[in-house]
């Protein structure tokens, strides 16, 4: 059986091994998810568990990721790297060494192409004013990343391209979702809120496909190697976050389901979701991460969540044959 389905644990309790299942009690009693096909699970509150239990799930295969109550990422925990390969983790150390800003600019290049697509939805239908945004990202952006002469400069033009889209939420999102600057830790709005949460979500998305590869989470391109975190995850997520994170926020927000006063803690100044407003956005996320398209370039169907894995083959491919990596577009889905 497949193992596809991931799970969600929202309230506070504990999480055992019961024969060959996994339980977990909170104050309304026990549960049962079965974990022959569950991929994932994701411990939204305090739970408590024992090594027995991460025994078990280690064994099944079970990725975990771990938040706290306010919705801060505390880390993940997956069995012990099976598809690890020493042979390629030296190629991936190589192409750091030799190539990471070839390889930083095709990421840049990859988020100014899908937010152009994101975007583009909106000046079709009526929002003129993103024009000059969208022929920048399209022609003038292109050229100033292949001018960058290193990482500094690669960020650099990044980060202009995530304040320019950040700008132009308040041509089309309502007012109480509008951003006057990204703040990140802790969030002070709603929409910060909003990016963080999803933003999160899909790293430990990308945690989960890197996981299935051979490739070494610490060794990235874009962002700075680190020993805090997988920054191999960081890198391959950016271009899906137009893609799964922006345009979950701009359809909940845009068609009202997501509303300040219902869906955000009114006690820390609407700048967290609530329960409900995280069981709301965790819906749509995965009903768009498991969306099936027809991909062009494979011509076969398949979903964003298995895009995500295919960006690590594609990177593995031009590591073991030197053939340029460009990631996920949302131009291949027609």
């Amino acid at each position: 059986m497949a193992k596809n389905h991931t799970r969600y644990v929202f309230s506070m309790g504990e999480l055992k091994r019961k024969d060959n299942s996994i339980a977990f009690k909170n104050k309304k009693g026990w549960f049962y998810i079965p974990i022959e096909d569950t991929r994932e699970l994701y411990c939204m509150n305090e739970v408590s568990l024992n090594t027995k239990f991460l025994d078990f799930i280690s064994k099944a295969g079970v990725v975990m990721h771990f938040f706290n109550y306010h919705e801060g990422y505390s880390g993940s925990f997956y069995p012990k790297e099976h598809y690890i390969s020493g042979n390629l983790t030296i190629k991936q150390s190589d192409a750091f060494a030799q190539h990471r800003e070839l390889i930083a600019k095709e990421i840049v290049k990859g988020i100014a192409n899908n937010i152009h697509e994101v975007l583009y939805h909106y000046f079709r239908h009526g929002k003129s004013e993103l024009k000059d945004f969208l022929d920048w990202l399209r022609v003038d952006l292109p050229m100033l990343v292949e001018k960058c002469g290193d990482i500094k400069q690669i960020l650099s033009a990044e980060g202009r391209i995530w304040l320019r889209f950040y700008d132009s939420f308040k041509l089309f999102l309502p007012e109480d979702f509008v951003i006057n600057k990204r703040v990140k830790r802790p969030p002070d709005n709603p929409i910060n809120a909003l990016i963080s949460f999803g933003n999160t979500l899909l790293y430990t998305k990308t945690i989960s496909a890197i996981y299935a590869t051979h490739l070494n989470q610490s060794i990235s391109f874009l962002h700075e190697p680190s020993e805090s975190r997988f920054s191999l995850s960081l890198d391959l997520s950016e271009v899906f976050k137009p893609v799964l994170v922006f345009r979950t926020i701009f359809e909940l927000v845009g068609r009202k389901k997501l509303r300040v006063t219902k869906h955000f803690d009114k006690s820390l100044n609407y700048a967290l979701l609530n329960e409900s407003g995280k069981k709301l956005f965790i819906e749509a996320f995965e009903n768009r991460l498991n969306e099936t398209f027809k991909h062009t370039k494979l011509n076969r169907m398949t979903t964003y969540k298995n895009a995500i894995k295919l960006d690590g083959y594609k990177l593995i491919k031009m590591l073991n044959t030197g053939e340029i990596f460009v990631p996920f577009s949302l131009k291949d889905k027609r």
